[in-house]
């Protein structure tokens, strides 16, 4: 199994809390993002755990269904992916 870098498992990690605060099971949220239903479970659960990564078309595809930036994904500090998510919010008329 090849290495991971931190980035990728922020990404990982992000990508199912994003997914577990919007209630989305791992096949619910691959076929709101356009993922073929006989694949969408097994493919979110490997984004999840470093397996694989998505392109960057199925990577705002996810954000998308989730309602977030896909920046929040790819920012390297976690203070700067929740400001990302509070603009995101405003921005939309969000804010909670």
């Amino acid at each position: 199994m090849k290495p991971t870098s931190s980035l990728q498992n922020t990404f990982c990690r992000r990508l199912k809390q994003a997914r577990l605060v919007k209630g989305f099971s791992q096949k619910g949220l691959g076929i709101a993002a356009g993922i073929e239903e006989f694949s969408a479970s097994a493919r979110i659960n490997r984004y999840e755990v470093g397996v694989h990564q998505p392109d960057l078309l199925t990577l705002q595809l996810l954000a998308k269904a989730l309602e977030i930036p896909a920046a929040y994904f790819l920012a390297e500090d976690d203070q700067l992916a929740e400001m990302i998510l509070r603009f995101a919010e405003e921005v939309s008329g969000n804010v909670q």
